[in-house]
C-alpha cells in the first residue's frame, strides 16, 4: 500500500547577498521530501534575488511596513502552502503574527556563538569585528529557534571554530561561513523531517 507524505515547503528569508540561500537551495535540490519554494526579502535590490533566479526559485520583496503591519506576507505564505521559515541573513524582526502561525518552525543562524554578540545590530561583519576587538579565542555558529526578541530563541546547534591574534575579522567571517555553509542545511534537513 502506497502512503503519501505530504513535501515540506520551505521559505528562506534572507536581505542580502544569499550566499546561504544558495547553498541551501543547492542541497536541497532533487530532494523528494524537501523542497525551497520561495525565497522572501525585504530589500528589491538585494543579490539574493539574483542568485533566486539563477536558481529558478521564486523570490519575492515585502516591506518593512508589509511585515509589521498586515498580514501581507503571511498570507502570500500561506497561498504558497510554506511549512518551514529558514532566516539566513535576514535583518528584520520576525513579526508575531508569523511567530505565532509557526511555532517552532522558525529558525535562524547567527555568526557567533550566542548569547555572545546577539541582539539589534549584530549581523555580519558587525559581530566579526566585535569578536576581534574583544580579543576573542574562538567564534562560530549558532542556529536557533526564533522568538519575538533578536537572537534569544532557544539553541538548536552550535559549532566553534578558533580565532588566532593574527586573523583579521575577514579571516573570521571566512571560517564562520565554513561552518555556515556545511552545518545550516544538514540540521535544516533534520528538523524538517521531523514535521514529514
Amino acid at each position: 500500500m502506497y502512503i503519501y507524505i505530504k513535501m515540506v515547503n520551505i521559505a528562506i528569508f534572507a536581505s542580502g547577498s544569499g550566499s546561504n540561500a544558495e547553498n541551501i537551495v543547492n542541497y536541497f535540490r532533487g530532494n523528494r521530501d524537501i523542497n525551497i519554494a520561495l525565497i522572501v526579502s525585504n530589500k528589491k535590490d538585494a543579490f539574493v534575488h539574483e542568485r533566486a533566479k539563477k536558481l529558478g526559485v521564486e523570490s519575492i520583496t515585502f516591506s518593512k511596513n508589509d511585515f509589521e503591519t498586515t498580514d501581507n506576507v503571511l498570507d502570500y505564505l500561506s497561498q504558497k502552502n510554506i511549512d518551514f521559515i529558514v532566516l539566513a541573513g535576514f535583518l528584520l524582526k520576525v513579526p508575531h503574527n508569523l511567530i505565532e502561525a509557526y511555532p517552532n518552525r522558525i529558525i535562524n543562524i547567527h555568526p557567533a556563538l550566542l548569547p555572545k554578540y546577539g541582539g539589534k545590530g549584530m549581523y555580519g561583519d558587525n559581530v566579526h569585528k566585535a569578536v576581534k576587538e574583544a580579543g576573542d579565542k574562538e567564534s562560530g555558529i549558532t542556529i536557533h529557534y526564533v522568538n519575538e526578541n533578536y537572537d534569544e530563541g532557544q539553541i538548536i546547534f552550535q559549532e566553534k571554530c578558533s580565532v588566532s591574534i593574527s586573523d583579521t575579522y575577514e579571516d573570521i567571517a571566512k571560517k564562520v561561513h565554513t561552518l555556515e555553509y556545511m552545518h545550516f542545511p544538514v540540521i535544516i534537513e533534520s528538523l524538517v523531517k521531523e514535521l514529514l
